[in-house]
């Protein structure tokens, strides 16, 4: 898991909230994320949407692509295919995933980085492995988060941050035991570089094994805890939390979680969790595929516009490949 790494006694502390007067988040729920397949037919793991969407406001949906081991030819990714009414943080830990778009926006995500594409009004774009890539083969593994926008902004013009891994701010644990690296939003006075339209953090952190993380976290905010690999415990009440699992927080002001004194050998250097959490908007949703409005219109208008092309269309260069015109459209 090549994301960038750390000296933990070289970084900036967080500091251990007090005791006595911390009101830690508890665990609400447990999920355990579904397996779908997406785009050419590659399998992500998926543990939101599927149940009240209300409780990750403002995010809609978390893809976790492997880690897989893809032998020369087996990568595969998603071809051309719209988006309008959100944004979508892709997270790459291992391998590389390419996206081009009709804005002529885009480029190579790899080993630690992040692109944020805000969609807005509306686009077509493609996620492809890059075609050394695909005939090599490789460990290739990564998340995709989708985060919803108000309906004030459901119409602002497309636009691309790319975070490279040693752009992300870096910060350890009171004690060193954990290495954090904030990718968007604050953590205790820390800022990361995303520039976020809807306010959230996003934070990806390696917990030691054994070691605890503490941290403040803001009242306002939501709370949720993903297992990228890895076993530890969250919450005051110290619930298990696997690979694969999602752990959605109640009310409070910090969050506490420990990692597992042994470890597989995937997480060899410690416990990896994302931490997210976002100001919920409280707005009404309607989606299909690829589209996120507020009203069942909006959606119809999404659609006629993809098919009268204009949500853009695909570069000349870029023809070969088949749209997402000539299959149904992706989640």
């Amino acid at each position: 898991m090549p994301a960038i790494t750390a000296d933990t006694l070289t970084l900036p502390r967080l500091q251990r909230p007090t005791e006595p007067t911390t009101a830690w988040r508890p665990v609400q729920r447990v999920v355990t994320a579904a397996r779908h397949v997406e785009g050419e037919g590659f399998v992500v793991r998926r543990p939101f949407p599927g149940f009240d969407l209300a409780l990750v406001d403002p995010f809609l949906l978390l893809d976790h692509l492997g880690a897989v081991e893809y032998a020369p030819g087996e990568a595969k990714g998603a071809p051309w295919h719209p988006h309008r009414g959100f944004e979508t943080v892709t997270y790459i830990l291992d391998g590389a995933f390419e996206h081009t778009d009709s804005t002529g926006g885009g480029g190579l995500i790899t080993d630690g980085a992040t692109q944020w594409m805000t969609a807005g009004a509306g686009l077509l774009h493609s996620e492809l492995p890059p075609q050394e890539f695909v005939a090599k083969g490789g460990l290739f593994h990564g998340v995709q988060l989708w985060v919803n926008l108000p309906r004030s902004l459901k119409w602002t013009p497309p636009r691309y941050q790319n975070i490279g891994a040693r752009n992300v701010t870096l910060l350890a644990s009171d004690d060193g035991g954990a290495l954090v690296r904030l990718i968007a939003g604050d953590l205790d006075g820390h800022a990361g570089p995303g520039v976020t339209w809807t306010p959230i953090t996003y934070a990806h952190a390696t917990v030691a094994p054994g070691a605890r993380l503490a941290l403040r976290w803001p009242r306002e905010f939501n709370a949720l805890v993903y297992v990228l690999a890895g076993r530890g415990s969250v919450g005051p009440d110290a619930r298990p939390l696997d690979e694969g699992q999602l752990a959605v927080l109640g009310a409070g002001d910090a969050l506490t979680m420990r990692a597992s004194d042994s470890q597989p050998l995937a997480a060899a250097a410690g416990w990896e969790v994302l931490l997210l959490g976002g100001l919920p908007i409280r707005e009404p949703i309607a989606r299909y595929g690829p589209f996120v409005m507020n009203t069942r219109a909006e959606i119809i208008q999404a659609v006629e516009d993809f098919q009268a092309g204009r949500l853009g269309v695909v570069p000349a260069a870029h023809m070969p490949h088949r749209t997402s015109a000539d299959s149904p459209l992706p989640a």
